[in-house]
């Protein structure tokens, strides 16, 4: 791959795939694998973090440089230029991610069964970095996944309604990142790259209802810049009508310490006192938390929260 940033990446323990994209093994992957707890989406919805491969399609392009991500912000353009094959992306990223996971399979911590589950991926986390909705053949690499029994999530920002408008298929998840209640806010602390992103966020959360897949708000919460705004953010939840919102307390590490300060981090009785307060005012209820992730689960409906994978 040539890339400008590869030895940072590479020191990072990305795995680099093809021209524009990569993997990285989760915290949370090797905590399963390894006998420990799963992510959080375990808990919210039934994923098996040891068959999660974490990735992304647009390692180097992103429309927003936001103050609290802890990821290596290399983004060059908003546009990835000589794009790569779907299926090669796909095919290359679930081997780079068995590669990584490789020297797990003589640790005595990992049992058999566990380190066949592993080494058979039933899911994919399209989040890494950037912002995924920049790689044109999004859906082809989406469709590619489902043949094969994989699901996806997919995280974006919300810069690119007429991309979301048009995808096809959808993932089995959709999240948007709702982390701006207000224009000023929103500009401070995501620091968009394009004039109408705000517009376009707005977009977003009125095409959401349209969209016929699971959804999920999720609100990056930051201390002493964009909570608690309760009702800013309820009026946007009312708009996107999403199944789920979560609401996910800002961690001070990586690149985002140069930007924040550790004061910046809610703890989870701050989260959890947003959650029971958004939740009240848009009737959805409290259906799960993880403290050690500082993040919390609103459902519409609580018994539709599990993933039925065998309709994948």
């Amino acid at each position: 791959m040539e890339n400008k940033y590869a030895q940072v990446y590479k020191k990072q323990h990305y795995g680099l795939v093809g021209k524009h994209s990569a993997v990285k093994v989760c915290h949370w992957t090797k905590s399963e694998m390894t006998g420990g707890a799963s992510c959080y989406k375990g808990t919210f919805y039934g994923i098996n973090s040891h068959q999660c491969i974490q990735m992304t399609p647009a390692l180097n392009s992103c429309t927003e440089n936001c103050s609290f991500c802890w990821r290596f912000n290399g983004f060059d353009s908003m546009h990835i230029g000589d794009e790569d094959d779907p299926e090669f992306i796909l095919n290359e990223s679930i081997k780079a991610h068995l590669k990584l996971i490789s020297g797990f399979k003589g640790n005595p911590k990992v049992t058999e069964e566990k380190w066949k589950e592993a080494s058979n991926p039933k899911h994919i986390a399209i989040s890494l970095t950037g912002e995924p909705t920049l790689y044109t053949r999004l859906g082809e690499f989406i469709e590619l996944a489902n043949k094969r029994g994989m699901s996806t999530f997919l995280v974006t920002n919300g810069t690119l309604p007429m991309v979301l408008e048009k995808l096809n298929p959808l993932p089995t998840q959709l999240y948007v990142t709702t982390a701006g209640p207000d224009k000023k806010t929103f500009n401070e602390l995501l620091n968009p790259a394009m004039g109408n992103a705000w517009e376009n966020f707005q977009k977003t959360l009125e095409l959401m209802p349209s969209l016929d897949t699971r959804k999920v708000i999720r609100h990056t919460l930051v201390k002493d810049f964009n909570m608690p705004f309760i009702d800013e953010y309820a009026k946007m939840d009312s708009i996107a009508q999403p199944d789920f919102i979560e609401s996910k307390g800002y961690v001070h590490v990586g690149q985002s310490i140069a930007r924040l300060s550790i004061d910046n981090m809610p703890s989870h009785n701050d989260i959890m006192d947003f959650t029971v307060k958004l939740g009240e005012k848009v009737g959805y209820e409290v259906t799960a938390e993880r403290k050690e992730s500082r993040v919390s689960l609103l459902a519409k409906d609580p018994s539709k929260s599990k993933i039925n994978f065998e309709s994948i």
